[in-house]
């Protein structure tokens, strides 16, 4: 019987660590766009590719941090 509560246990430990560490991700995707906005006029004007500042960004602060990802 304390088998069954020791696998739930370690199971919903796997789970919240598996979300953390998805969430990290979401997060930091979260903090770009914010940063982002700083450079809006810019990217609507089209001297800024949105898309290619935002894999900059989120790759700088990603290696920064030490996040994997």
């Amino acid at each position: 019987m304390a088998m069954v509560g020791d696998r739930k246990a370690f199971v919903e430990q796997i789970d919240h660590a598996i979300l953390e560490e998805l969430s990290v991700e979401d997060r930091l995707n979260a903090e770009v766009r914010q940063l982002l906005k700083t450079y809006e006029q810019d990217i609507e004007r089209g001297h800024v590719d949105y898309q290619r500042m935002f894999t900059m960004v989120k790759s700088k602060l990603a290696r920064e941090r030490g996040i994997i990802l």
